[in-house]
Parts: structure tokens; sequence; C-alpha cells
């Protein structure tokens, strides 16, 4: 699950990786640094404990005999204000025998070369401190002594200052890191957004486009790496055009194969009607006839669904108004025989729109069709159009049985036909609706009318930009189909 969250976004999934690599990197970075600084504040402050070590041995005598010291109290105040914290220090024969100031300073390293200081962290009395160790011949060897003795200088410190002076070079270290981290990751996000402009260039292209726009994407401006994507896009999209165009070949072949002998059985039964004498022979031609036309209503309308889904894209800039108000006017006369009011409204005189308008008059000659086949004598059929907001919205509005609201959910189904229909539909209208409306990029919606009576359907249709023109074309509307 925190994977795929992960892979859900590049911009995430790059921001979070080198974000993470950059915190490690700084990481390492402050862990150099505080190496870097303890070993300068080391470097710094153990000059000057040598410095302390060789002002001790500058005044060690041997001349009356034994070991003295004659201690430079000045330097050592300066050397332990300088220390900010507390100074010790030991002078000693090596063999132990006689010992000059903090005696119980923690024993040197063995192994001490002659002249030559060596440095390490100790405790005394439980507090860390920085010890300084240095060793020479005595010569003259003190009273009592034979060979070449040697004596032994030690000088500690506490680490305050040291600690101080670490801590500012490291807290100047992660003051600088934060700041290069931060402006690395501005930067990071500027240029995550800048490169990944084109793909958001192409999802905006992608997402303007008219459902049926299947021309190439322009291959200009886009990067090497998001190149396949965008050429595998396009043959997707070569190919669904080919398989478009070959189902509307198709569709056409089919309708010239299908509608000619049908009119041309329809035309010889419509003949022998008219030459056979009552009687059994004229019923049987007489329910021929019927399940003839049933039959050509279910091609035509199998065929309209099949264009609606695979015409070829010819928008046209049309008046939605002026077509809906003339498909109302060839509605008329059918209307005036089935005893229905059929009007029409309208909120604007014109409302322009792109579309394809034969398959939308098809859409609409249906919706209108329907009402006019499922409402009884009496009733009222309102054909509306409306703009609301950025939508038109075609709607054709009766105050017949309706459909049940269990019906509601299922109406556009291909081949759904609802407990009130008639008998001799194909089920097809709404479905050849709703398919135009989605190919035009709208919905369709269907709600109970008025006063819980009735039906009202409605395409509702995108309205894009369109170019300015003196007018709209005059659109043929064809007459209604039956369903």
């Amino acid at each position: 699950m925190r994977l795929g969250w992960l892979r859900a976004s590049l911009r995430r999934a790059l921001a979070l990786v080198l974000a993470a690599g950059m915190l490690l990197a700084s990481g390492v970075g402050l862990w150099g640094a505080w190496r870097s600084a303890a070993g300068a504040a080391n470097a710094a402050y153990d000059r000057s404990l040598a410095g302390a070590i060789k002002a001790i041995d500058a005044n060690i005598t041997t001349a009356g005999g034994g070991l003295g010291v004659e201690l430079p109290y000045t330097l050592l105040e300066f050397f332990q204000l300088t220390a900010g914290g507390q100074v010790f220090f030991r002078v000693a024969t090596e063999d132990g025998l006689v010992e000059i100031g903090n005696t119980d300073l923690p024993p040197p390293d063995t192994g001490l070369i002659n002249g030559r200081p060596r440095f390490r962290d100790a405790l005394y009395h439980g507090q860390p401190v920085r010890l300084g160790s240095y060793t020479r011949v005595l010569d003259p060897p003190p009273a009592g002594h034979t060979g070449r003795p040697r004596v032994v200088i030690q000088v500690a410190e506490t680490l305050t200052s040291r600690q101080d002076f670490t801590r500012a070079l490291l807290l100047e270290a992660v003051g600088r890191n934060a700041l290069l981290v931060t402006l690395a990751l501005l930067l990071m996000a500027w240029a995550t957004g800048w490169a990944l402009r084109p793909l958001a260039r192409v999802s905006r292209e992608v997402q303007a486009r008219p459902p049926d726009d299947l021309t190439p994407l322009p291959l200009a401006d886009v990067p090497a790496e998001a190149r396949p994507l965008v050429e595998a896009m396009n043959h997707h999209m070569a190919r669904h055009r080919q398989a478009s165009e070959a189902r509307r070949r198709f569709v056409d072949d089919a309708s010239h194969q299908l509608r000619t002998p049908l009119t041309t059985l329809s035309t010889q039964l419509a003949y022998a009607l008219r030459e056979a004498p009552p009687g059994p022979l004229r019923e049987a031609l007489t329910a021929m006839r019927a399940q003839l036309d049933g039959a050509t209503r279910q091609v035509n309308q199998m065929l309209a669904l099949a264009r609606a889904d695979a015409a070829e894209p010819r928008a046209e800039v049309v008046d939605l108004v002026a077509l809906a108000r003339e498909l109302t006017r060839h509605g008329w006369p059918r209307a005036r025989e089935a005893g229905i009011d059929l009007g029409f409204e309208s909120q604007a005189e014109q409302l322009p729109a792109s579309v394809q308008p034969i398959l939308l008059q098809e859409a609409l000659g249906n919706l209108l069709h329907n009402a006019l086949r499922y409402c009884p004598a009496g009733s009222r059929v309102t054909v509306r159009v409306a703009q609301e907001g950025g939508q038109a919205r075609l709607t054709v509005l009766d105050d017949g049985p309706g459909l049940a609201p269990d019906e509601l959910a299922r109406a556009g189904e291909r081949f759904f036909r609802g407990r009130q229909a008639a008998a001799g539909g194909t089920g097809l209208g709404l479905a050849i609706a709703r398919a135009v409306a989605e190919r035009h990029g709208g919905t369709l919606s269907l709600q109970t009318g008025a006063g819980g009576c009735g039906l009202a359907v409605s395409l509702l249709l995108p309205l894009r930009e369109l170019p300015t023109s003196p007018g709209f074309p005059q659109v043929e509307t064809a007459p209604l189909k039956a369903d």
C-alpha cells in the first residue's frame, strides 16, 4: 500500500527519493564537519597546552641537587582563562620518587619520546580532561640518581572551551547545510515541475479534446523520456481510428444491404394486400405486414445506434433552439392524431453549439417519438431548450405514465423496456439518445416529471467556445422515426 502511494505520483516519488538522499548526504556531511571541528579544536588548544608544558619545562632546575620548579603563575593564570575551565599540572621524576603539583593526575602513556609531547583524553575526578604529557632527560641529574633520569611534565585542562568551540563550528555547519538543503529542495521542486510541464501540457490537450478527436498528439517539446509514452498513445489512437473507420464502413454497408431488401419486401407485401381477397390469406398478409414493420423499425434503430457509436466526427455549428423547434413542428401531425398537446419552450432565442446535427436529430427525435407513443390522449408533451452554465439542456417533458423508480436506473440500456411500454417497441430509443449524448461529451438524464407524474428526459451537452460566425446553417430536419 505504501509503495503504491509512492508510485501514484512521479513528482512525489522524485521529491521523496531526492529529499531522503539529500538528508542522508547532509547527515554524513555534518558527521564529517563534527569530526573536523573536533580535530581543529584539539589542534588549536593542544598547541596552547604544549606552550604551558614548555613554560613549566623552562623553569625546572636540578642545580641544588634536587628537582626544583619555579612555576610561571602569570602564564598559568592566562592559560586557565584561555581554557575556560580548570588547569592541573604535575612534574615528577620518571621513577615517581619526586612529584610536584597534582600528583593524582592519570599516569602518562608508556613509550613517551623525549622532547615530543603527546595528548589524549582522560578522566580526572570524574570529569573529562585533555591531558598533555612530555618527558626529557634531566641534565645534570638530581642527587642520588644515576644514569640518565627523565622528568615527566603533565598539564591537563577541562574541555569547556574545546566543547564550546566545537559546538560553534558544528552549529555553523548545521545552519549552512540547512540553507543548502532548503535551496536544493526548492530548486529540485522547481526543476521537477519544469521537467514535467510537457506531460501536463499533453494531459491538458487530451482532456480538452472532444471524445471523437483521434488525431495524433504532437511530439514537439516532449522530453525523450516521455516520448515513448506519447508515441504509444498515438499508436493506440491510430488503431482505434482504424477500428472506428472499419465499423463505420460496416454500418454503411449493412444499412444498404438490409434496407434495400426490406423496402422491396414491404412494397411487394403492400401490393399483395391490395390484390388479396378478404379471408384467411389477407389476414396472414396483414400479420406479415405487422411483423415486417416491426423488423424494419428494429433494423433502423439498431443501425442508428451503430451509427451513433461509429459515426465520423463532423461537428457543425448549429442553433439548438432552431433544431429543437423544427423537430417539434414535424411532430405536430402525429400529436394531433394521438390527441396530444405538443408544445415548445426556450429561454433563449439562439443557442449555438458545435454538434453532429444528424446524430442529435436522431437522439432528440427518439425522445419525442417515445413521449408521443406512450402518452395517452389528452396528455401534454413539451420540448424545452435551456442553457445551464456551460451546458445546453434539451428536454422532452410529458405527463404520461412515466417509469417506475426502479426502472429509471436501467433506462437507457439497450433493449430495456419498461412495464408500461407498448407492444412493438425495440427498447433502443433511449439507448440511442444516451450514445449520442456521450459521443458529444454529455450525458442523458431521466427524472420523474413535475408533481411526480410523467417523465422528463434531457440531453445535457457541453457548450464549447465557438469561432465567430455571421449566422447558423439551416439544418434539414427529418421526420420522426418510429421506435
